[in-house]
Order: structure tokens, then sequence, then C-alpha cells
């Protein structure tokens, strides 16, 4: 129990200097657009390296996975909500699924 105590100081403390560790060091406004500009994308950049291989491999083949990203990646640049990106995703890459189980059995895992 005392580990626990431990390792939850030390979770609270490094997420805890994540956050304030830019508000010490930046306390002028950032006035340079390329410096600015970074720092806008990072979360986006960060969200995406995380995401992306995630839902790649989150199927039993990767050619699902991909039409899954893609159909997703579509509906999603179109402005559609979350929820239906997030079942039509999972439908495209269900109905990939079932074509190459059924009618490409070499492929089936």
């Amino acid at each position: 129990m005392k580990d626990f105590w431990i390792y939850l100081a030390i979770l609270a403390g490094s997420t805890y200097l994540i956050r304030a560790i830019p508000f010490a060091a930046f306390q002028k406004k950032i006035k340079s657009r390329f410096v600015r500009s970074f720092l806008y994308y990072i979360p986006y950049t960060v969200l995406a390296a995380m995401t992306i291989p995630a839902a790649l491999y989150a199927t039993g083949h990767i050619l699902s996975a991909a039409v899954g990203l893609l159909v997703g990646g579509i509906f999603a640049f179109k402005g559609k909500g979350l929820t239906f990106v997030a079942v039509v995703s999972c439908l495209a890459a269900l109905a990939v699924e079932l074509v190459i189980h059924f009618a490409v059995p070499g492929l089936a895992f």
C-alpha cells in the first residue's frame, strides 16, 4: 500500500510539472508567429501520432483498419459528428473484414 502512495505522488508531481513549467518559462506573450503556430499544432500532432498507429492495428487485418480509418477521416473532414464517424468507421472495417473472411479465404487469419 505504501508503494501505491509513492507512485501516486510521482504521477501527480510529474503531471503537475508538465502543466506548470510552460507557465513559469513563458511569462510574457510569445510574439514569434513561427513559435505560436508551432505550439498551436502540437496537440493535434501528438493526438495523430498516438491514434493512427493504434487505429491501423485495431482489427484482424491492416486493410480493414485502413479502410475504417479512411472512411472515418472522410466523414470527419465533412464535419459529421463523432458518434456518426465512429459508427461508420466501424461498419466499414467490419464490412471489409467480412469480405476478407468469406470472399478471400487465403487472406483471412
